[in-house]
């Protein structure tokens, strides 16, 4: 009986870019991604994607149990929670950007 690996559903960037303090280029060796201004967005789309796979896997796992072909239970209850895990960390992180997104609006101009 083999335990599944959980996956990390976080990122580690190698180097962070700054800008240079006469705010022209870019210092540093970040990726040309990151520099770019498409990085974000790559970021947003693989966590979508990655919590896409989760629940998948939480979704089929929970119809091998319902239809007995499940070997061990605990391989569901393990996806099931990490799916639960992603889902929330997912609606924090949305949270948190319409909070920032809000208060950016809320910003007086001039």
């Amino acid at each position: 009986m083999s335990v599944p690996a959980i996956e990390a559903i976080g990122f580690q960037p190698s180097v962070i870019p700054t800008m240079s303090t006469d705010g022209s280029s870019v210092v540093g060796t970040g990726s040309a991604k990151s520099v770019s201004g498409s990085g974000f967005s790559d970021l947003l789309t693989d966590g979508l994607d990655r919590l896409e796979q989760v629940q998948d896997k939480a979704d089929s796992l929970a119809v091998k149990a319902a239809t007995g072909d499940l070997d061990d239970i605990h391989d569901y209850t393990i996806a099931a929670t990490e799916a639960s895990v992603t889902t929330q960390l997912t609606v924090a992180v949305r949270n948190r950007a319409l909070e920032a997104f809000n208060e950016i609006m809320r910003m007086p101009i001039g």
